[in-house]
């Protein structure tokens, strides 16, 4: 690859871990992005919001490790096992990346029932958009229905390399089904359908219960000092 530029943004509060700054690493504005060059970026730690791709650039915290499945050697947990057997009469359709407005409806009451500074503001159209699409990037909005009601969506994108799973979000009543495992389990399946070696899952942050639940499917690798390395299961018991 040839170098590119990376802007540093501003400093601000992590929305992880209680007390910590973050700030991230940005691909430059300018440059133009595809799904090729996206597919040599996920590698290296980068991901996709909305279009901009960056990676955390913390100077004195390192807890965000990139994570990826590999999946042909992936091996469900009875936990995955059953939340899979739970959901075989779930129907799946896969639709393009656009608004429509029983996700955004979906999207609005997740937001709200689950994390506490959705309260305090409006959850706008714009805004929904803007995070989950993008103009360069070929993504699925992936719909899992029980009895035709919309239980979650998945937001993937499709690299020639990898699936990547930029988002999910599920009605809040209905966790009986562990939509959010399931759809996990359903881009592990689908990427070994399509015979892609990995499915990236973002960051992982062990001291974070909203991101360190990726542990869970195995076997993981994280980049750490630059390198893919496994994250054994036996971390969640330290």
């Amino acid at each position: 690859m040839t170098s590119i530029p990376l802007w540093l943004t501003d400093e601000q509060a992590c929305g992880y871990l209680p007390g910590r700054m973050a700030r991230s690493a940005a691909i430059f504005p300018g440059i133009a992005l595809d799904t090729s060059l996206y597919a040599a970026l996920l590698p290296q730690g980068f991901r996709r919001s909305g279009d901009q791709v960056y990676r955390p650039h913390c100077q004195t915290c390192h807890a965000c490790t990139p994570t990826r499945v590999l999946v042909h050697h992936f091996k469900p947990d009875r936990r995955q096992k059953r939340c899979w057997q739970r959901n075989l009469r779930t129907q799946i359709i896969i639709k393009p990346a656009r608004f429509d407005a029983e996700h955004f409806e979906l999207y609005r009451r997740y937001q709200l029932a689950r994390h506490d500074e959705a309260q305090n503001r409006v959850i706008g159209r714009d805004d929904y958009v803007e995070f989950l699409t993008s103009t360069w990037c070929d993504t699925w909005f992936v719909e899992f229905r029980i009895d035709d009601q919309l239980m979650a969506v998945a937001v993937v994108d499709v690299l020639d390399t990898a699936l990547s799973a930029v988002y999910t979000f599920f009605d809040p009543l209905c966790d009986k089904p562990s939509p959010g495992v399931f759809a996990i389990l359903w881009q592990i399946e689908k990427a070994r359908t399509l015979g892609l070696p990995h499915v990236y899952l973002g960051y992982w942050i062990e001291d974070c219960r909203k991101m360190a639940y990726k542990i869970q499917y195995q076997p993981l690798e994280g980049l750490i000092d630059s390198q893919w390395q496994p994250l054994p299961c036996h971390i969640l018991n330290r």
